[in-house]
């Protein structure tokens, strides 16, 4: 069998061993070329989205040279990274400007194929959820004899059983993610609960890489959000979805209005979620709706705000998640009301980060009270207590050295 017949055969049995060292000769001979298929990338306001322009910054900065396919939003630009290039597509959008259903999935995906089988061939594909779009990758990767890399924010047909979809629709969702994790030369998991599961379902090299924040952007220090309120206000910055269950603050603002009247709840973003939060607002003018920004003006927003509140409803399949809205707000000295299960649950008391609690409008509104009277501490014990959050980010939670070791493995493997 001749060498490139017979790569093409490693890959498409998902045996990606001898590709991976591929990657080691070329990154001898000469820049290895990294190509990232996501359907989020920033500067839209998702985790997913600022996780990925991290690490291909990352694979840049470790001497890779990437191209990012994804599918900026309408009216805005991918931000410019030495190393990087990004190209952008058309894909369709929801009612709140999210790639988020089958169809959109679909828009994204179809066109990816042919994109991924364009241009020089890569040393390496990385995919990003959903399974759809890995499933595209683990084929294109298999064709041009490269191996690929699944990062696995959470396990998608986990948390469509637990939403109640069809049994149909978790069984092929179940058995796409499967194929997409065995084939994987390395999965990408945010935590120790998703590692263990993509393991079960066939992930063979996985590693830990944490969630974090990129801590150049976001920083205590820089304007604040010229559009903001002028009286206290707590926000919920990025995508809402109904696994959030962002109303819960909503319902508790309306409790905290018995004794502060003046107080005002921002929403900053997006998701699936945004309708039904216009609709519990009920036009209230104390609950504020704004579109998604960048990451920077996102940054402008935290540092004003009392804090930041972030939620998960228990029982749907992502009780292990550590929302990347808390690093965001801890990296700009911004408190965070936590409501739900999770390992944010214990760190945010536990290091004097904010308040966290059940699921529930009574706790969250007396926790939202509680940090009120928090902000009404003299400046230099804000000033304090907004560098020790800094500091935990810092040393916890800071994205570029999280990303940064898991861009070296993927260029050493």
């Amino acid at each position: 069998m001749k060498p490139r017949t017979a790569a093409l055969a490693t890959a498409a049995v998902g045996a990606g061993a001898l590709a991976l060292a591929a990657v080691r000769r070329r990154a001898h001979t000469g820049r290895p070329r990294v190509v990232l298929a996501t359907r989020l990338y920033a500067p839209e306001a998702a985790a997913a989205a600022l996780r990925l322009r991290g690490l291909a910054r990352a694979l840049a900065d470790a001497g890779a040279d990437v191209t990012v396919l994804t599918s900026t939003p309408p009216g805005m630009s991918a931000p410019a990274d030495p190393g990087v290039t990004v190209h952008s597509a058309p894909a369709l959008r929801d009612k709140s400007g999210y790639i988020r259903g089958y169809a959109q999935y679909l828009s994204f995906d179809i066109p990816l194929a042919a994109r991924l089988l364009a241009g020089p061939a890569p040393d390496l594909m990385v995919a990003e959820p959903p399974p759809t779009t890995g499933a595209v990758v683990r084929v294109a990767a298999a064709l041009r004899g490269a191996p690929y890399a699944y990062y696995a924010a959470d396990v998608w047909s986990d948390a469509a059983a637990s939403t109640g979809a069809p049994g149909w629709v978790v069984t092929a969702l179940r058995a796409v993610e499967s194929l997409v994790l065995r084939g994987a030369g390395r999965v990408l998991a945010v935590n120790d609960g998703v590692a263990e599961r993509v393991r079960e379902l066939g992930a063979r090299e996985v590693t830990v890489v944490p969630n974090g924040i990129d801590t150049e952007v976001f920083t205590p220090d820089g304007a604040r959000a010229a559009a903001a309120p002028t009286v206290p206000y707590f926000l919920y910055a990025g995508t809402a979805s109904e696994w959030q269950g962002a109303g819960i603050f909503i319902h508790a603002l309306r409790r905290l209005h018995e004794v502060v009247p003046e107080a005002r709840l921002v929403f900053l973003g997006q998701g699936s979620d945004w309708q039904a939060l216009r609709d519990l607002a009920g036009g209230d003018a104390r609950v504020e709706f704004h579109d998604l920004v960048p990451a920077a003006e996102a940054a402008a927003w935290q540092r004003g705000a009392v804090a930041s509140v972030v939620s998960i409803r228990p029982g749907l399949g992502y009780d292990f998640a550590y929302p990347t809205k808390i690093f965001a707000a801890l990296a700009c000295g911004t408190p965070v009301v936590y409501a739900g299960p999770g390992p944010a649950r214990t760190d945010l008391p536990a290091n004097d980060l904010g308040w966290a609690g059940d699921y529930d409008v009574e706790q969250v509104a007396a926790s939202m009270l509680a940090a009120l009277r928090a902000a009404q501490a003299d400046d230099g014990e804000r000033a304090r207590a907004a560098r020790r959050r800094r500091d935990w980010v810092m040393r916890n939670r800071s994205m570029q050295a999280a990303l940064g070791d898991a861009a070296a493995m993927l260029l050493a493997d």
